[in-house]
């Protein structure tokens, strides 16, 4: 796998372990619904800000997005 997919892939797992729709997630993590949608298929790389927001959001640390990612 790519390392967007498994980043994207671990957005949508986190989120569902939380019970988190993508629009309650939008709304902590202070985004806009598309943006979720779009990082979650892999549609868009986010930069470290918006990774920074989706953490909050999930109330999580960082690096938990980032876990299984290899270059």
């Amino acid at each position: 796998m790519e390392p967007l997919d498994i980043f994207a892939a671990n957005i949508r797992r986190l989120r569902e372990d939380a019970g988190l729709t993508q629009e309650q997630l939008a709304h902590a993590a202070d985004l806009h619904l598309t943006d979720i949608a779009r990082i979650e298929t892999g549609q868009r790389e986010p930069g470290v800000t918006i990774a920074a927001k989706i953490a909050r959001g999930l109330g999580v640390d960082a690096g938990l997005l980032f876990e299984n990612v290899r270059p």
